[in-house]
């Protein structure tokens, strides 16, 4: 799945992804015809015993010096849990990224799928999780905001001057279009690529300025497997002195074994009440916030 955590890793999720400043693809969306895919959940199994393993590799450090590192990651659909008054699916992780295990929570339903967040989280992800990380049907192309909180508790202390420092956040979902994509476990044909994007203004409290990140996560899914690979780019500018840090992470599909459903969930389960951008009227703000200045492509 794809997610986004707040160490500059935040959603799919998804989710997962940042450009400060701009709304993204207002140019490359333009008249463009969209095209619909049909059963879009099948791109996205989540049968509990599905297993996925993931060759990775991770750049990371100051802007001029880079460290390289390698990494396995499995995940395994480990079962379903209730979360906020509705079912959703556990995904088990080894080491995501590099950075250890960890579940992750997600609902697959008749519209898309919503990101629940992860555990262990971080302050920040769960001051925005729930959020929808894809819509069904998905068209390609389009996107749409996923969310944009003001103001927020960043959960660090930065600076260190004792006082957490508060942080701007804003997310996007992009549908690209299909590619045949090549990963270690074989040739995926019509694979579709997505991309999630997420900025960050961090507010330090001693000194007043602000610090900027980005990440941008490019990922692949194809039909019946899920996901196949995924190319991520973290950024975060420098803090006092040092020259900020730089992150590049990829994994691709080793192997995997998906197991046949027992029923075809997402066509008969309604969607979460108050969770998609189309209907936030009932939400408590506390969970997620689509302000007036949410946009979507249609």
């Amino acid at each position: 799945m794809l997610k986004l955590k707040c160490d500059m890793r935040l959603g799919l999720t998804v989710g997962l992804c940042m450009l400060l400043g701009l709304h993204p693809w207002s140019v490359v969306l333009g008249a463009e015809e969209p095209i619909t895919i049909s059963k879009s959940e099948e791109y996205f199994p989540d049968t509990v015993g599905s297993r996925w393993t993931y060759r990775g590799q991770i750049n990371e450090g100051p802007l001029q010096s880079i460290e390289l590192k390698f990494f396995t990651n499995v995940s395994t659909v480990s079962g379903t849990k209730t979360m906020k008054g509705v079912t959703v699916t556990v995904f088990h992780d080894t080491n995501p990224g590099n950075h250890g295990p960890s579940d992750s929570f997600y609902r697959r339903d008749s519209v898309g799928i919503v990101y629940y967040g992860s555990e262990p989280g971080t302050p920040l992800e769960k001051q925005i999780t729930p959020y929808q990380i894809f819509r069904f049907p998905l068209k390609i192309p389009s996107s749409f905001q996923q969310f944009d909180r003001t103001g927020i508790d960043f959960g660090s202390d930065m600076d260190r001057d004792q006082v957490d420092e508060k942080v701007d956040t804003q997310g996007w979902s992009k549908v690209i279009g299909r590619e045949t994509i090549t990963v270690p476990a074989g040739t995926f044909q019509d694979a579709i690529k997505v991309e999630a994007r997420m900025n960050m203004k961090i507010h330090l409290s001693g000194s007043r300025h602000t610090v900027s990140g980005i990440d941008v996560m490019t990922a692949w899914f194809a039909k019946g497997v899920g996901l196949v690979k995924y190319s991520e780019r973290q950024e975060l500018s420098a803090i006092k002195e040092d020259r900020g840090v730089v992150t590049e992470i990829i994994e691709e599909l080793e192997e995997y074994d998906i197991k046949a459903p027992k029923a075809s969930r997402s066509r008969f389960e309604p969607p979460s009440k108050g969770v998609l951008a189309d209907n936030f009227g009932d939400h408590e703000l506390a969970q997620v916030v689509f302000p007036a200045r949410f946009r979507s492509d249609p």
